[in-house]
């Protein structure tokens, strides 16, 4: 049953940055490159837009030469997160604009290396739903990851501007979520590990695409303690230590898809006071007019609702919140507000028991194909 009201909320737009940059030509990549780029390309069963807008990517980036700390100048910082801190920066050489991820680690230099080595495997991660790798280098005690600067930022910083985020957008998102972690999957054999909204990128083109997945294993084990955050996205099984595969990347994307829906993370779920004002009006679940359901143990102190500031308790610490998601029921969209194909989405994205969750290939179904074509609109 299609839900009778949608969320009353504007178009989101994301506002295009200056200019970035000379524009894409094809000089100064080889034939022979350009041949086997193509090549690959071919393999992807991309459409024209896409197909043009990854060469002229690969074409920049093949001027761009062997990365060094003496060229970027500094833009400004557009986030921080894992361990690191992320800045706009240009590229003076090339003139490009990208975004710089710097991570301290005090580490031998066996490990350091490594760490390097295993990043390489990120020049080989093309497709349009993938921010793209210029390179990465370590510098005076820090590792330097350089990527393709999307001008939207990420959905995190999306949801602070929005305060909820429409289906039909989280539909987009939702595609190109499942075609990126299908991507690494097929391509490259990589689980993302890190699904979350700060790993979602947008840019003023209407792209979105996942960021930040685990390619080096010595760096997540370099990094272990500083993803306390991340801890809030795994899965059931993931906490519990077991072995864990790409089913655990479904589950972040449905609690991030709730998060996005609702406008603050979704652990505990609120009660019907809550969503009354988040949504403006009394929200019904379950059987016509009978109150949201509350967990059947009292709920632990949950987090304020971001932007709607009615719930004033204190945040729920992590090893309460951790023991939340290992042995109370997942959370779920409320009814009356979304409709039954994206809660139906959203709650095969959350089963507790990986092997019973949905997997990449179920999940492109009903409520997916039967989206309207929607863009993210670029501002004036």
């Amino acid at each position: 049953m299609l839900a009778r009201r949608k969320p009353v909320l504007p178009a989101l737009t994301i506002n295009p940055a200056i200019a970035e940059g000379p524009s894409p030509t094809s000089e100064g990549a080889s034939e022979a490159n350009l041949v086997d780029l193509q090549k690959k390309l071919a393999e992807l069963e991309l459409d024209e837009q896409q197909k043009k807008r990854l060469e002229a990517f690969l074409t920049q980036k093949a001027k761009v030469g062997e990365l060094k700390d003496d060229d970027f100048e500094r833009i400004s910082e557009l986030g921080a997160g894992n361990g690191g801190v992320v800045t706009k920066v240009q590229h003076r050489p090339s003139g490009l604009i990208m975004a710089r991820k710097l991570i301290h680690l005090e580490i031998k230099p066996a490990i350091r290396n490594q760490i390097i080595r295993e990043l390489q495997v990120l020049h080989e991660c093309n497709s349009p739903y993938i921010v793209g790798f210029y390179g990465a280098f370590y510098s005076d005690g820090e590792i330097s990851i350089c990527m393709e600067h999307m001008d939207g930022g990420s959905l995190d910083q999306v949801l602070k501007e929005a305060k909820r985020i429409p289906e039909e957008i989280l539909g987009k998102v939702s595609i190109a979520v499942l075609r990126g972690l299908a991507y690494l999957r097929e391509k490259h054999q990589i689980m993302h590990r890190d699904v979350k909204p700060s790993n979602i990128l947008v840019n003023s083109r209407g792209e979105i695409k996942l960021c930040d997945f685990g390619v080096s294993g010595q760096l997540i084990d370099s990094m272990a303690n500083s993803f306390v955050g991340t801890r809030s996205y795994m899965s059931p099984e993931r906490l519990q230590g077991t072995h864990y595969s790409v089913q655990s990347d479904i589950w972040s994307m449905g609690l991030s898809l709730v998060e996005l829906s609702i406008g603050r993370y979704p652990i505990p779920p609120p009660d019907a006071k809550e969503l009354e004002a988040i949504f403006g009006r009394p929200v019904v679940d379950g059987v016509e007019g009978e109150p949201h359901s509350i967990s059947p143990r009292p709920r632990p102190p949950g987090r304020p609702i971001s932007g709607h500031g009615t719930d004033s308790r204190p945040a729920m610490a992590i090893f309460e919140l951790l023991d939340y998601i290992v042995n109370e029921p997942p959370p779920k969209l409320p009814s009356g507000v979304f409709t039954q194909d994206f809660q139906e989405f959203v709650n095969k994205c959350l089963i507790k028991n990986p092997a019973e969750r949905a997997d990449l290939k179920m999940l492109m179904g009903p409520w997916l194909g039967g989206l309207p074509h929607v863009e993210v609109k670029a501002g004036p």
